[in-house]
Protein backbone atom coordinates (compact mmCIF):
# COMPACT_ATOMS: atom_id res chain seq x y z
CA UNK A 1 0.00 0.00 0.00
CA UNK A 2 2.83 2.04 0.98
CA UNK A 3 4.36 1.76 -2.98
CA UNK A 4 1.52 2.66 -3.99
CA UNK A 5 0.93 5.84 -2.01
CA UNK A 6 3.97 6.55 -3.14
CA UNK A 7 4.08 6.14 -7.00
CA UNK A 8 0.49 8.21 -7.25
CA UNK A 9 1.95 11.26 -5.09
CA UNK A 10 4.76 11.26 -7.23
CA UNK A 11 3.37 10.80 -10.21
CA UNK A 12 1.09 13.70 -9.36
CA UNK A 13 3.75 15.94 -8.44
CA UNK A 14 5.23 15.49 -11.72
CA UNK A 15 2.31 15.97 -13.42
CA UNK A 16 1.75 19.63 -12.13
CA UNK A 17 5.45 20.16 -12.46
CA UNK A 18 5.26 19.53 -16.32
CA UNK A 19 2.55 21.31 -16.61
CA UNK A 20 4.00 24.03 -15.21
CA UNK A 21 7.19 23.70 -17.29
CA UNK A 22 5.70 22.48 -20.68
CA UNK A 23 2.52 24.04 -21.04
CA UNK A 24 0.95 20.38 -21.09
CA UNK A 25 -1.98 18.48 -19.07
CA UNK A 26 -3.92 21.54 -18.63
CA UNK A 27 -1.16 24.10 -18.39
CA UNK A 28 -0.11 26.03 -14.90
CA UNK A 29 -2.29 27.57 -12.81
CA UNK A 30 -2.06 31.65 -12.69
CA UNK A 31 -0.35 32.45 -15.86
CA UNK A 32 2.05 31.65 -18.13
CA UNK A 33 5.19 29.10 -18.43
CA UNK A 34 7.99 30.99 -16.37
CA UNK A 35 11.22 31.79 -17.86
CA UNK A 36 14.33 29.26 -17.51
CA UNK A 37 15.76 29.96 -14.29
CA UNK A 38 12.96 32.13 -12.85
CA UNK A 39 12.48 32.68 -9.52
CA UNK A 40 10.63 30.71 -7.75
CA UNK A 41 7.79 29.58 -10.61
CA UNK A 42 10.86 27.46 -12.75
CA UNK A 43 12.39 25.79 -9.65
CA UNK A 44 9.23 25.33 -7.58
CA UNK A 45 8.31 23.60 -11.17
CA UNK A 46 11.25 21.57 -11.97
CA UNK A 47 11.12 20.78 -8.31
CA UNK A 48 8.06 19.04 -8.81
CA UNK A 49 8.89 17.51 -12.29
CA UNK A 50 12.03 15.73 -10.89
CA UNK A 51 10.96 15.30 -7.28
CA UNK A 52 7.95 13.01 -8.34
CA UNK A 53 9.93 11.44 -10.78
CA UNK A 54 12.31 9.94 -8.51
CA UNK A 55 9.92 9.40 -5.86
CA UNK A 56 7.39 7.86 -8.78
CA UNK A 57 10.34 5.06 -9.47
CA UNK A 58 11.59 5.02 -6.14
CA UNK A 59 14.97 6.51 -6.57
CA UNK A 60 16.69 8.24 -4.12
CA UNK A 61 13.27 8.61 -2.14
CA UNK A 62 14.05 9.95 1.07
CA UNK A 63 15.69 12.90 0.00
CA UNK A 64 13.57 13.76 -2.81
CA UNK A 65 10.68 13.49 -0.75
CA UNK A 66 12.48 15.87 1.98
CA UNK A 67 13.25 17.98 -0.94
CA UNK A 68 9.76 18.03 -2.27
CA UNK A 69 8.31 18.47 1.16
CA UNK A 70 10.39 21.52 1.76
CA UNK A 71 9.32 22.94 -1.34
CA UNK A 72 5.82 22.33 -0.44
CA UNK A 73 6.19 24.16 2.58
CA UNK A 74 7.66 27.25 1.33
CA UNK A 75 5.10 27.42 -1.03
CA UNK A 76 2.05 27.54 1.61
CA UNK A 77 4.04 29.85 3.56
CA UNK A 78 5.18 32.07 1.38
CA UNK A 79 2.74 32.11 -1.70
CA UNK A 80 -0.86 31.30 0.66
CA UNK A 81 -0.49 31.86 3.73
CA UNK A 82 -0.18 35.11 3.71
CA UNK A 83 -3.61 35.57 2.06
CA UNK A 84 -5.13 33.74 5.34
CA UNK A 85 -4.03 30.95 7.53
CA UNK A 86 -6.45 28.00 6.32
CA UNK A 87 -5.75 26.23 3.52
CA UNK A 88 -9.19 25.88 2.39
CA UNK A 89 -9.25 29.78 2.47
CA UNK A 90 -5.96 30.77 1.17
CA UNK A 91 -6.03 28.10 -2.02
CA UNK A 92 -2.97 26.16 -0.16
CA UNK A 93 -5.08 22.91 0.11
CA UNK A 94 -2.69 20.90 -2.45
CA UNK A 95 0.25 22.30 -0.76
CA UNK A 96 -0.26 21.53 2.21
CA UNK A 97 -1.25 17.89 1.69
CA UNK A 98 2.09 17.68 -0.70
CA UNK A 99 3.94 18.62 2.17
CA UNK A 100 2.74 16.21 4.35
CA UNK A 101 2.36 13.24 2.31
CA UNK A 102 6.09 13.62 0.64
CA UNK A 103 7.33 13.76 4.52
CA UNK A 104 5.64 11.30 5.11
CA UNK A 105 6.98 8.85 2.20
CA UNK A 106 11.03 10.52 3.48
CA UNK A 107 10.36 9.11 7.06
CA UNK A 108 8.76 6.06 5.83
CA UNK A 109 11.25 5.41 2.90
CA UNK A 110 10.30 3.73 -0.63
CA UNK A 111 8.01 1.09 0.11
CA UNK A 112 8.10 -2.12 -2.20
CA UNK A 113 8.07 -1.59 -5.89
CA UNK A 114 11.02 1.10 -5.73
CA UNK A 115 14.60 1.03 -7.40
CA UNK A 116 16.01 2.04 -4.00
CA UNK A 117 15.09 -1.76 -2.77
CA UNK A 118 17.68 -2.95 -5.91
CA UNK A 119 20.31 -0.88 -4.31
CA UNK A 120 19.38 -2.07 -0.79
CA UNK A 121 19.27 -5.97 -1.63
CA UNK A 122 22.44 -5.75 -3.72
CA UNK A 123 24.10 -4.45 -0.70
CA UNK A 124 22.66 -6.58 2.21
CA UNK A 125 23.60 -9.51 0.09
CA UNK A 126 27.01 -8.34 -0.52
CA UNK A 127 27.85 -7.58 3.26
CA UNK A 128 26.23 -11.29 4.07
CA UNK A 129 29.65 -13.79 4.75
CA UNK A 130 29.38 -17.10 2.81
CA UNK A 131 28.55 -20.23 4.97
CA UNK A 132 30.76 -23.13 4.48
CA UNK A 133 29.32 -26.60 5.52
CA UNK A 134 31.04 -28.32 8.03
Amino acid sequence: MLALFRIVVGLLFACHGAATLFNVLGGPKGGGVPSVGEWPSWWAAAIQLVGGALVAVGLGTRWAALIASGSMAYAYFVVHAPKDLWPMLNGGEASAMFCWAFLLIAFTGPGAWAVDQLFTRSRSTASTPETVPA
